[in-house]
């Protein structure tokens, strides 16, 4: 009797130093298949074009779907880089990730959310406030991110800007990206309790609390978001490890929260904040640090290699600091915990 096609047996994916095991369908990439099974692998824009996922294949081999040559380049592929996001497996795969770990792997849900308050806190940027089903708590730590499904199916992700400890509700940070569908509407038409629906939690943006190392919170723009939830974790839980807030914008007003880090500074007192403005005109009086604020890390701390560093935020600020840290400041590649917020326009190039 021979066995049709749709019955063949799944791979099996296992994943050191973890020991996680998880299984993955014929023709099925595998985070898809791990974020089926609540394993909680490293990813950002699940869309090939950002490289968070990447990781190193010990046994087994994969075939790789359409995805860009920044996040995988064909040097990496043939040293055994893979990215999860668009790697499919044609036989059984082991896997070296050391961010996967049994913490993380809180259910990700889908659930309708009401818009409670929106907020203008600058040219650009909605502090937008969720209320979520009262009987039905979402999980997460604090880093993690949600999509909004759209009408038409598509998807948007904003990272939590507020720790679990103070929900039950949650409050993203949204850039307007004009001509954007659904920043455009958020800008222009949304109101208090109107309903969308959200997925999550998603990502491995989390505070690693095994560690005693000093860190580095490396913000551009909106990717404070998940960084202001890491610091109010942190404030919650009493972690009294050494960490410094570098937080990137073109002009003053793009730190909208400014006040609000400053505030924290007076009752975190192991919390640094520098501020770092890169387009600053002269009506702005700027006389803080200026230029990329991925380069005044390495010009306070030009040795990383007893550091964690936390990253989020466009991805060419991201990327750079990846590379540059590692390569010229002696950061371990496995102590870099980053988010990559990809726009659609990233993804397609357009």
């Amino acid at each position: 009797m021979t066995v049709p096609p749709a019955a063949a047996a799944p791979f099996a994916i296992t994943v050191q130093p973890s020991g996680r095991a998880f299984s993955v369908e014929r023709g099925e990439a595998i985070l898809a298949a791990a974020i089926r099974q609540g394993i909680g692998m490293p990813y950002g824009c699940k869309d090939g074009a950002c490289g968070s996922c990447k990781c190193r294949k010990l046994e087994g081999t994969v075939v790789h779907g359409p995805h860009q040559t920044k996040a995988l380049s064909p040097e990496e592929e043939a040293g055994g880089l893979i990215l999860t996001c668009c790697a499919v497996p044609q036989t059984d795969v082991v896997l070296e990730s050391r961010q996967v770990t049994d913490e993380s792997a809180f259910p990700v849900r889908k659930m309708p959310a009401r818009v409670t308050t929106l907020e203008k806190v600058s040219h650009d940027v909605m502090v937008v406030k969720l209320q979520l089903p009262a009987n039905d708590t979402l999980r997460y730590h604090a880093g993690q991110y949600v999509e909004f499904i759209l009408r038409d199916g598509a998807r948007r992700s904003y990272s939590m800007a507020n720790a679990p400890h103070n929900g039950p509700g949650v409050e993203l940070h949204i850039r307007h990206m004009p001509g954007g569908k659904f920043t455009d509407h958020v800008f222009t038409a949304m109101k208090e309790k109107e309903i969308l629906r959200v997925e999550g939690p998603f990502g491995s943006f989390f505070l690693r609390e095994d560690s005693a190392k000093p860190m580095v919170l490396l913000a551009s723009g909106t990717g404070f978001a998940p960084i202001k939830a890491l610091i109010e974790h942190m404030q919650h839980k009493g972690i009294t490890r050494p960490a410094t807030l570098y937080w990137g914008g073109r002009r003053p007003g793009d730190l909208y929260m400014d006040g609000w880090v400053r505030e924290r500074l007076a009752s975190m007192p192991h919390l640094r904040y520098v501020p770092v403005v890169s387009n600053a005109l002269p009506e702005d009086n700027w006389t803080g640090r200026t230029g990329f604020v991925h380069k005044a890390v390495m010009e306070d701390h030009p040795d990383l290699s007893g550091h964690q560093v936390y990253a989020c935020g466009a991805p060419i600020v991201v990327d750079s600091a990846r590379a540059e840290y590692g390569a010229r400041c002696g950061l371990p590649p496995d102590e870099f915990y980053a988010d990559s917020f990809t726009t659609e326009a990233d993804k397609h190039g357009s």
